[in-house]
């Protein structure tokens, strides 16, 4: 068959007078140098396409579909899925008359990013007679217009394009709340989004999303160059297998977005050690599913850090290795808890920051105790305990040591992994729990770390609240916290906010000192 004829009139009749005499629809997968690659039959209403290998993500696949309806049906919601999913050049539907002869072909191919968010163009029916022999032509120029709108994209910002997707039955500002931590976690990784979808219905067993949706975030996802698909659950085994016969895009659930970014700020031997093991621990229920699944995780976000070389190692192996990391980190453990032995020896009291992730925690340190831990913008800024005197008044002093902030839903792999680091908290005198005071979702976020620390058996420790960030609040909106909760306002990059705070520690630590002032 000619190339650059969609299909020619003669393979037409020839198809629509088989499906008319077999009651069937029948088809042709055609490439690009006009081959027939494959020939399909269905039923009267559908049919089954086999396994299509995809070139480039961001690519058209090289393949056309022409396949017949039985009836005068123009393209169905099934064909445009199948146009989406599959990349398809084009996909055309001829419709069978009732003296078998071929009627209308009904065509549609994708079209690049667009302001009118349009998914694809519908062409005008036609006679298998007109239509035009330059279809070769048209489709290279269409790839064309596809990849120089991705090139600037990319030159734009190299960083890898994600589409992220909530889904639950959360009301509405709780899903949207939910939403933008997902995107605060995506910048921490150092993801690009490029499109957010919130979907309001209960998770789908295969595709998380519903299949019409999950078809429109394709299409938006070849538009716009995306790479990945962040989905803000934890995916089963099943849902990754079904997303990855869905698409070949790289797919991500919140737990390993999580690990990535721990990966990527894990700087000690011991952060390494325990990063890696989240991962090993994270990835061994997965090593079931085939290979193609598994190596789209390998390298890149998702896939970086002490772990990456061990994603595809066997069952027995991953355990073996998980069990010598296990060993080495109770052996760091050990250390780490003689050293704390030394500073309860001295009597030193201790303090224990903690709070949820982005709070500010580090930049309080760091003001309180002319310190330099790192203090960035970013969600898990901080992975290791990091322990800094703070001298007060009458010659004494305490330890105050910051530790890893919680997030929602922290996966159960890290809360495991990192459970020496949590041993800090076990150890202090008290807990000095830091909130962002400007977060619109205060209230959740105290509750999580509270629970966190209630599931830790810590909801026994003495503990102050502070109030951080309160520049950012109006007087009435602070003055409103402290009438609601029992803490103190200050702002980590205003020194002259602590005295209430240090005057507070000191009574909660030497009350003793403060009856005899008294």
């Amino acid at each position: 068959m000619h190339a650059q004829a969609v299909i020619s009139p003669e393979v037409a009749r020839t198809l629509t007078e088989l499906s008319s005499e077999i009651k069937r629809q029948t088809g042709l997968i055609i490439d690009r140098r006009g081959r027939i690659t494959a020939v399909v039959v269905g039923d009267a209403r559908a049919i089954m396409l086999p396994d299509i290998h995809r070139r480039g993500r961001n690519r058209l696949s090289g393949l056309r579909l022409v396949h017949t309806h039985l009836t005068e049906e123009a393209l169905s919601q099934e064909d445009l899925t199948d146009l989406a999913v599959l990349r398809l050049d084009l996909i055309s539907v001829i419709t069978v008359r009732p003296d078998g002869m071929p009627g209308l072909v009904h065509s549609a191919h994708l079209v690049p990013d667009n302001d009118a968010q349009i998914p694809w163009n519908l062409l005008p029916p036609q006679s298998v007679h007109d239509l035009e022999e330059d279809f070769l032509d048209f489709i290279e120029a269409l790839e064309e217009e596809f990849s120089r709108t991705q090139y600037q994209l990319a030159t734009d910002d190299a960083r890898e394009r994600a589409i992220l997707i909530h889904v639950s039955t959360l009301p509405p500002s709780t899903a949207q709340d939910a939403l933008d931590e997902l995107k605060e976690l995506a910048r921490s990784a150092g993801i690009k989004v490029v499109q957010e979808v919130l979907q309001r219905r209960p998770i789908d067993s295969r595709l998380v999303l519903g299949k019409g949706k999950m078809q429109s975030v394709l299409i938006t996802a070849m538009q716009k160059g995306a790479e990945l698909l962040v989905f803000d659950t934890n995916l089963s085994p099943s849902q990754l297998r079904s997303l990855s016969d869905f698409t070949d895009l790289k797919i991500l659930d919140r737990t390993q977005l999580i690990l990535d970014i721990f990966a990527q700020h894990a700087v000690t031997r011991e952060g390494k050690l325990q990063v890696e093991l989240a991962q090993l621990r994270y990835l061994l229920p997965l090593l079931s599913i085939r290979q193609e699944a598994l190596s789209r995780l390998t390298g890149g976000i998702g896939g970086r850090g002490p772990g990456e070389t061990r994603l595809e190692v066997d069952r027995r192996r991953a355990r073996d290795r998980i069990a010598r990391l296990e060993r080495e980190v109770e052996q760091l453990g050990k250390r780490r808890r003689l050293r704390r032995r030394v500073r309860t020896e001295k009597d030193v009291p201790t303090i224990a920051v903690v709070g949820y992730t982005n709070a500010g925690k580090s930049t309080l340190l760091n003001r309180l105790t002319n310190s330099s831990v790192l203090a960035k913008d970013f969600l898990f800024a901080t992975l290791n305990p990091v322990s800094r005197r703070l001298r007060f008044p009458h010659e004494r002093e305490i330890i105050i040591t910051d530790t890893v902030g919680f997030i929602r839903d922290l996966p159960a792999d890290l809360m495991a992994a990192f459970r020496t680091t949590f041993e800090e908290l076990d150890e202090a005198d008290l807990l000095l729990h830091v909130v962002d005071a400007h977060s619109p979702d205060l209230s959740d976020k105290m509750n999580t770390v509270l629970n966190t620390i209630r599931s830790l058996d810590l909801d026994h420790k003495p503990m102050v609240t502070v109030f951080n960030k309160t520049d950012l609040c109006s007087p009435e909106e602070v003055q409103g916290l402290l009438h609601q909760y029992e803490g103190v306002p200050v702002c980590a990059l205003d020194r002259s906010s602590f005295t209430p705070l240090l005057s507070l520690l000191e009574a909660r630590l030497w009350p003793e000192d403060m009856n005899d002032h008294a």
